[in-house]
């Protein structure tokens, strides 16, 4: 019989990444908790962990552990809340792709919270590799991320679809244009969104049309991205559903197409192995989430 104590410890090592982090998070000793995943260890009849002086991480048998002790640790939860005389909020744990507006989860929370909803949210920003990787460690129980051709390893629904425009200060000269050639920003200062998906397709477009821009700035924060890109600092090129951010401004930027970049990402829910994405998807914050993605797709 496996206790409780020991799937939380083991838990707590899976998240923090390394045993002094997880015995704090436990308010243990570091030794106490050491001792405690050895019994796991020895009632599962496996090593769960490959140890090294930086990080920890997880064997086969942990990794078949993790999945189970997620789902465990969650009807625990449950049966806890049932038997409270005041039932506590349910928590979601939900991975953000770092190149969506955040304004989109912000409407989706407004909208849960002017409704009654009680979830307590817990967001995890992330690229796309890192979201995945939270997902398959149980970090998360749903991310909002790329929907890729052909699917993922997780379960998945798909939402708005989406293309990329150039952003350009609104006094730029050609700001107001519907349809800009990459050849006509020769010259041009341009900042580059590291964090961005279409990185390497942008830079192959420009690169085979001769055009090799100056980088005034490199940032994986888009706020601050369009806030330079407003104040004339530089072009740069992002996914269409920025434009309705409040972080543009109203007329501080331009929003012109790149000609011949035809480029499209769609977005939507992934799923983490140890949830029920059934459930989930019934859950009031994420109908609402989806209500934000989709309309973020409508260009």
């Amino acid at each position: 019989m496996i206790d409780r104590y020991l799937l939380r410890y083991f838990l707590a090592v899976v998240d923090q990444g390394n045993f002094s982090r997880a015995a704090a998070l436990c308010n243990v000793a570091q030794p106490t908790l050491s001792v405690g995943i050895a019994k796991l260890e020895r009632t599962v009849g496996a090593p769960l962990f490959l140890r090294s002086s930086q990080r920890v991480e997880l064997t086969a048998a942990g990794a078949r552990l993790l999945v189970h002790a997620r789902r465990i640790e969650t009807e625990f939860a449950l049966a806890e809340r049932a038997l409270a005389t005041a039932e506590a909020p349910r928590r979601l744990r939900i991975g953000w792709l770092a190149s969506i507006p955040a304004d989109r989860f912000a409407a989706a929370l407004r909208a849960e919270r002017a409704a009654g909803g009680q979830t307590q949210v817990e967001i995890v920003e992330g690229n796309e590799r890192e979201l995945h990787a939270h997902l398959a460690r149980g970090r998360v129980d749903l991310a909002v991320s790329l929907i890729r051709p052909g699917g993922t390893r997780f379960a998945e629904e798909a939402l708005g679809g989406e293309g990329y425009r150039l952003a350009l200060p609104g006094d730029h000269r050609l700001a107001r244009a519907e349809t800009v050639a990459a050849e006509a920003l020769g010259g041009e200062t341009m900042i580059a969104r590291r964090h961005c998906e279409a990185l390497a397709a942008t830079s192959r477009h420009f690169t085979e049309r001769g055009v090799r821009p100056f980088f005034a700035m490199r940032s994986t924060n888009d706020e601050r991205v369009l806030a330079m890109v407003a104040a004339g600092l530089g072009l740069t090129l992002m996914p269409e559903s920025y434009r309705n951010c409040a972080a543009a401004g109203e007329g501080a930027i331009g929003w012109p197409r790149l000609a011949g970049f035809d480029l499209t990402r769609r977005i939507g829910f992934l799923f983490a192995d140890h949830s029920e994405p059934a459930q989930i998807a019934e859950m009031p914050i994420v109908g609402q989430l989806r209500r934000a993605l989709m309309k973020s797709g409508e260009t």
